[in-house]
C-alpha cells in the first residue's frame, strides 16, 4: 500500500529546473528593458542637442542677414566666414566690444560679437562642440543621399552654410567619438 501512495501521491509544485528557467527569462526581460531605457535616454539627449543646434544656426543666420555691411565684403574679409571654432580648444576669446543694449558698435564689431556669442553657446551647450561658417556645396555619397562634413568644398558661388556639431559617445562605456556636423543650415538672403 505504501508503494502505490508513492506513485500516486506525487506532490504538486515546480521543479528546480522550472524555477531557474523562469528566473532566466525574467532576467533577460529586465536586461532588455534597461537597455531600451539607456538607448532612449541617449536618443533624447541627441534630439535635444540637435534642436539647440538648429536654433543657434538659425539665430546666427538671422544675425548675418541683418548685418549687410559685413556680408557684402569679399569672402576673405568677411568675419563670419572666418568662424571655425572648436570647443576642445578652450573657451572663446572675448570680443573687443560687448554689443549689448545701448553700446555703440559698428558692423565689424557687431559681427565679432555675434561670432563670440555663438562660440560661447557652442562651448557651453555641446560636448566637444564645433561650429564653422563657410561656402559649401552639398556632397552626395554613393547611395544618393546628402552628406555633411567639416571641410568646405564650395567656391565663391556656393551658398553660405552654418555647420554645428559635437562629439557623441559611440558605444556604451566607450569615450566620445570625433566631432561631426549634425546640423548644416544654408544662410539665405
Amino acid at each position: 500500500m505504501q508503494r502505490s501512495c508513492l506513485q500516486s501521491c506525487r506532490a504538486g509544485g515546480f521543479t528546480l529546473i522550472e524555477v531557474l528557467v523562469a528566473m532566466f527569462v525574467l532576467a533577460v526581460g529586465v536586461i532588455g528593458a534597461a537597455a531600451t531605457q539607456a538607448t532612449s535616454a541617449r536618443l533624447r539627449q541627441h534630439a535635444a542637442l540637435e534642436s539647440e543646434a538648429v536654433a543657434l544656426a538659425s539665430a546666427l543666420s538671422a544675425r548675418m542677414r541683418i548685418n549687410p555691411a559685413q556680408m557684402a565684403r569679399p569672402d576673405p574679409a568677411n568675419p563670419y566666414l572666418r568662424l571655425d571654432y572648436d570647443a576642445t580648444q578652450g573657451a572663446p576669446a572675448e570680443p573687443p566690444v560687448q554689443c549689448f543694449g545701448t553700446a555703440a558698435c559698428d558692423s565689424a564689431q557687431l559681427a565679432l560679437f555675434d561670432i563670440h556669442e555663438l562660440a560661447r553657446s557652442v562651448h557651453d551647450a555641446f560636448p566637444g562642440g564645433r561650429v564653422t561658417v563657410c561656402r559649401d556645396a552639398p556632397a552626395v555619397n554613393g547611395s544618393g543621399s546628402t552628406t555633411v562634413d567639416w571641410p568646405c568644398a564650395g567656391g565663391s558661388a556656393a551658398p553660405l552654410v552654418v555647420k554645428i556639431g559635437w562629439r557623441r559617445q559611440t558605444t556604451a562605456g566607450a569615450g566620445p567619438g570625433e566631432a561631426r556636423p549634425f546640423v548644416a543650415m544654408v544662410v539665405s538672403g
